[in-house]
């Protein structure tokens, strides 16, 4: 069973994706970037950036009836390495239970000249 997952909460798609997709009893998250609901950009630090991306996201999984609590596994991209710890800080407040597992890498650029993108896949059910 494959389900496309949408919210007004979110951001809408830029391109040829899908906010999330629900396969089976997981959930695959698309990458957000630190755009809001109506679709301009929140600049800023990193933790901002990070701030908005984690809303985002959370609104996607309440989509598909669920929270960062089912979460499993996150894939991050930072543009700068240096940043790494302004990020975990604002990211390890969603995750005050057990942090799912993770990867973090640096990447040359995001869309939209944004300094940090997350994708989450989440156990449904």
């Amino acid at each position: 069973m494959r389900q496309t997952v949408s919210t007004p909460d979110a951001p809408a798609a830029v391109g040829p994706y899908s906010q999330a997709i629900r396969s089976g009893d997981l959930l695959f998250t698309a990458g957000q970037v630190a755009l809001r609901p109506d679709g301009t950009f929140v600049g800023g630090s990193v933790a901002e950036q990070t701030e908005q991306v984690m809303k985002n996201l959370a609104a996607v999984l309440k989509a598909a009836g669920v929270g960062f609590e089912a979460v499993v596994k996150s894939t991050c991209f930072l543009t700068d390495m240096a940043d790494f710890e302004e990020f975990n800080r604002a990211y390890a407040s969603y995750f005050t239970h057990e942090p799912p597992a993770r990867s973090t890498v640096a990447v040359a650029a995001l869309p939209k000249g944004a300094r940090v993108e997350v994708e989450l896949v989440a156990r449904l059910g």
